[in-house]
């Protein structure tokens, strides 16, 4: 992602995936493609913002208008098969954080 999510005034939800990368792709990069498609399509998505440096450490935000549809996303069948590939095959480590957003301003706000 090169540019930041487009978001209606809070407040609302960030979910904040921070995960280490095993080596080798395995399909990672498609899966992932697959996931921000897959993401768009879901009743309360708002928007997604992602970094990965050159180490692996990577860091993807998802913005949510309620704590629900963050659940039904977490429950969507294809996005629990990406899940269990993170797990078995593609992160040495990752951690997830759900925060309710109160404010938010900058440059484009």
């Amino acid at each position: 992602m090169s540019t930041f999510a487009q978001i209606t005034a809070p407040p609302y939800y960030a979910v904040i995936f921070t995960s280490q990368r095993t080596e080798g792709d395995q399909g990672y990069c498609d899966m992932a493609e697959r996931m921000v498609e897959l993401a768009h399509e879901q009743p309360g998505f708002l928007g997604v913002e992602s970094a990965r440096g050159a180490g692996g450490f990577g860091i993807t935000v998802s913005y949510w208008e309620r704590t629900q549809a963050i659940a039904a996303w977490k429950a969507h069948a294809e996005h629990r098969i990406a899940q269990e590939a993170g797990k078995t095959t593609w992160y040495a480590d990752d951690q997830l954080r759900v925060a309710k957003v109160d404010r938010a301003y900058g440059k484009s706000q």
